[in-house]
């Protein structure tokens, strides 16, 4: 089985600002376009057999960028549905709710279309989205490259390493990586997380992306 690649598009400005960003649909900055540029040819080190992409302009423009053209656009990549907290920085939430924490307390109701997600609601996202991944990787002895979002990543890899969504809170995502989830013994697993590609030289991977604003 080919390896899982997993993608965070570039830099917007709401993800430079730390504001939680889901359904709003922002471009990158062109420091994220450039970010998405140089991820074409740590990208092109793979045999890619199939490609998903969220619908959000970010992610779409981040694989565009990349050098993945004909991306399946799938709705359960998007990110987290953010509710009341769409647009706000957790600075800005902990003055009213100190200990408040995304990936245990999932977030505040928000309008009809956008009501917000509890962590096992993005977990079962994931899950869908895993299951249309693992069919296309038994099609073919490639990889599956997928562009989306930080938050939703971080679950998803949870998920995949058979852990609970809100163990997503212990992987890290920056902006502009490439990230590798693979097996060993049959057994899924890291190999490769957030990194960006002038951290690679001709031996492989030196360092992970630096520290910096998670939200989306």
């Amino acid at each position: 089985m080919g390896d899982l690649l997993l993608v965070r598009h570039g830099e917007t400005e709401w993800s430079l600002s730390g504001r939680h960003t889901g359904s709003t649909d922002i471009p990158l900055t062109d420091r994220g376009r450039e970010q998405a540029r140089k991820l074409a040819p740590l990208v092109a080190r793979h045999h890619i057999a199939a490609a998903f992409v969220s619908p959000m302009q970010r992610a779409r423009e981040t694989a565009s960028l990349a050098g993945v053209d004909g991306a399946v656009v799938d709705a359960d990549l998007s990110e987290w549905d953010y509710g009341g907290y769409e647009g706000i920085t957790t600075v800005e939430i902990h003055r009213s709710r100190p200990d408040w924490f995304l990936f245990t307390d999932g977030v505040a109701a928000g309008p009809p279309e956008h009501p917000g997600e509890s962590p096992d609601e993005v977990g079962t996202r994931a899950e869908r989205m895993l299951a249309r991944i693992d069919a296309a990787l038994a099609e073919s002895e490639g990889s599956v490259v997928v562009f989306s979002h930080g938050h939703f990543l971080r679950v998803l890899t949870a998920r995949r390493l058979g852990l609970p969504a809100q163990a997503g809170a212990l992987f890290q995502l920056g902006t502009g990586t490439m990230s590798r989830l693979s097996t060993e013994h049959r057994r899924h697993v890291v190999a490769g997380w957030n990194v960006r590609p002038d951290a690679y030289c001709s031996h492989g991977p030196l360092s992970p992306a630096g520290q910096g604003p998670t939200e989306h």
